[in-house]
């Protein structure tokens, strides 16, 4: 009954595969982003992802540690600068500067896939 079920959806469009790795996804749960195009190329496309392989796509990571690599550092040194710059490190600075830097890649992250939901 359930892959009647599944078949039925398939066949309506609520499901579509995933360009890189065919994985079924249910409508909402697809993600598109531009498509690698060679230099000289006129020819813009689209690749659609799977959840999974979105949140692994090279482009956006590469994107967010660099926002999460200026944003944190502003923020350690505002936040924390006084500290560091005086020499008195507490052990707190070990969870609160690798903190610093997560929340700035988080937000890129979520950010860039929200903008890329289909």
């Amino acid at each position: 009954m359930v892959e009647a079920l599944e078949s039925n959806l398939q066949d309506a469009g609520e499901f579509a595969t995933c360009d890189r790795c065919n994985r079924n996804y249910e409508k909402g749960w697809s993600f598109a982003f531009k498509k690698p195009v060679p230099k000289g190329a006129t020819d813009e496309g689209v690749i659609i992802k799977c959840s999974r392989c979105a949140i692994r796509h090279h482009p956006m990571l590469r994107r967010s540690l660099i926002v999460a690599f200026a944003v944190g550092t502003i923020l350690t040194l505002l936040n924390q600068g006084d500290i560091l710059f005086s020499g008195s490190w507490n052990s707190a600075l070990y969870w609160k500067v690798p903190l610093t830097y997560c929340v700035p890649f988080c937000v890129a992250t979520y950010g860039a896939l929200s903008n890329s939901r289909r």
